[in-house]
């Protein structure tokens, strides 16, 4: 079974790679095609005509599935300065907390730390939340709370409701449109309902089988880390910067998800391979990131509700438990708001470059403890 469960991580992935190669080449071929014929402004002797000022604060404003896709893809928005440092400050007021934090309240802290960090930062959480404890230790004390299937309940229970608390206003207005599905907003709701298909059905099928294997693969986790890193860098290097939410069909929709089904296997990454099939098909980096985010909430939520029945009444009345929800909640509304501010002028590099380095550190660690 062990085998079959590895097979069918290395073939997915594998898989994932060629299809995401191929989707960018294609787009950045037609890209090229479209440049190679559009006369540029130079040329026609004017200037492309400036947008009203009201029109201008009406495209920033970004609502769900309205937007200027050749005006975003030529003219990336500017972030003021301040809403990328802020979250970095706050999280590492949030670091400094967990720092003075004695013994299980710490562990659970750092804890959530990583789950908030890395379920919406295309890094892995569910690397992190394996290679965390192993890394510093933790995982010798086998009867502690913070290494049962509880845990991860908790922490996931904080990034749900960091999901529904940021996108509220999106999914009000999805559920709404539902029952109007040539509306965009329904139209949209309808597209996550099938990209949430495929990641459902191999969870369904894989997940606790998955859990119980790769808790203890640190190699395999390297290299899921190091490959779906370098999948990310060709797809946000070669993918076009074009399609916004509403210029993703039912093809799209489909191919993002079965991405997403890939994340069973710890290092892969749930927000990293949507967002690396969703640069490969063509997104742009902010609408990649934003569809991830709006189709992971069903997926957590279903996940969720399927492992509560393993929780222990008795344990939900420790003070850590509902500390790594609060710290993965706080740290998951940072995160998104990040991101999503990040990739409107900035590449996905700086987590390829982080997803490498811890690869080779988690290779370096297990070499060294023979």
């Amino acid at each position: 079974m062990h085998a079959r469960l590895i097979a069918t991580g290395v073939l997915g992935v594998a898989a994932l790679g060629l299809a995401v190669y191929r989707a960018a080449r294609r787009n950045a071929t037609a890209d090229d095609r479209q440049a190679a014929t559009r006369p540029a402004p130079e040329a026609r002797g004017t200037m492309p005509p400036q947008q009203p000022a009201h029109n201008q604060a009406k495209a920033m404003s970004t609502p769900l599935t309205t937007a200027s896709p050749d005006r975003q893809a030529t003219h990336p928005r500017r972030v003021p300065r301040w809403l990328l440092v802020a979250p970095p400050l706050a999280l590492l007021g949030l670091i400094g907390v967990t720092a003075l934090l004695p013994g299980d309240y710490r562990i659970a802290s750092t804890l959530g730390i990583v789950q908030g960090l890395g379920e919406f930062l295309p890094i892995s959480s569910s690397a992190h939340l394996i290679l965390t404890p192993w890394l510093f230790g933790w995982n010798q004390r086998p009867a502690a709370f913070f290494n049962t299937l509880t845990y991860d309940v908790a922490l996931h229970l904080g990034t749900l409701l960091a999901l529904l608390g940021f996108f509220w206003r999106d999914w009000i207005s999805l559920l709404r449109a539902a029952p109007r599905p040539r509306t965009p907003d329904g139209r949209l709701f309808w597209l996550i309902a099938l990209a949430s298909l495929p990641g459902a059905a191999i969870g369904f099928v894989l997940d606790s089988v998955a859990e119980d294997y790769f808790r203890d693969q640190y190699l395999v986790i390297a290299a899921a880390l190091a490959v779906m890193g370098v999948i990310l860098y060709l797809a946000d290097r070669l993918g076009a910067r074009r399609v916004e939410l509403e210029g993703i069909g039912w093809g799209r929709a489909l191919l993002i998800g079965l991405a997403q089904s890939l994340a069973f296997v710890p290092g892969v990454s749930r927000s990293g391979s949507t967002m690396t099939m969703g640069r490969a098909l063509g997104l742009t980096r902010e609408t990649a990131a934003r569809f991830s985010f709006l189709m992971s909430a069903p997926i957590t939520a279903g996940a969720l509700l399927w492992k509560l029945k393993d929780v222990e009444p008795a344990v939900m009345t420790a003070v850590p438990f509902w500390l790594g929800i609060g710290m993965s909640f706080a740290v998951g509304v940072l995160a998104i708001g990040f991101l999503l501010r990040y990739l409107r002028s900035n590449s996905f590099l700086p987590f390829v470059i982080y997803r490498l380095a811890l690869a080779a550190l988690v290779v370096i660690v297990y070499i060294a403890r023979g």
